[in-house]
């Protein structure tokens, strides 16, 4: 396993543990750390992709993140 699948790896587990505790009801969608956690797993994927380019994945990736930023700032102005 390379360097590259270990971060992108590590992003998958960034993200979805920020869904996980959202659907659990451990995290708010205005909370900093839900934002945080999805930005740093976008962020990580999108870094594996680099070694390893995947268009649909890249593309997903890139929305997931534009999405979060979005909604950071968002719950920011309400």
């Amino acid at each position: 396993m390379t360097i590259p699948d270990v971060v992108g790896l590590f992003g998958v587990i960034l993200y979805v543990g920020a869904y996980a505790g959202l659907q659990l009801g451990k995290l708010e969608l205005a909370d900093v750390r839900y934002t945080i956690l999805n930005g740093l797993g976008g962020l990580a994927v999108i870094f594996s992709l680099v070694w390893s380019f995947n268009l649909a994945a890249f593309v997903t990736q890139v929305l997931w993140l534009l999405f979060t930023i979005v909604g950071f700032f968002r719950a920011r102005r309400v």
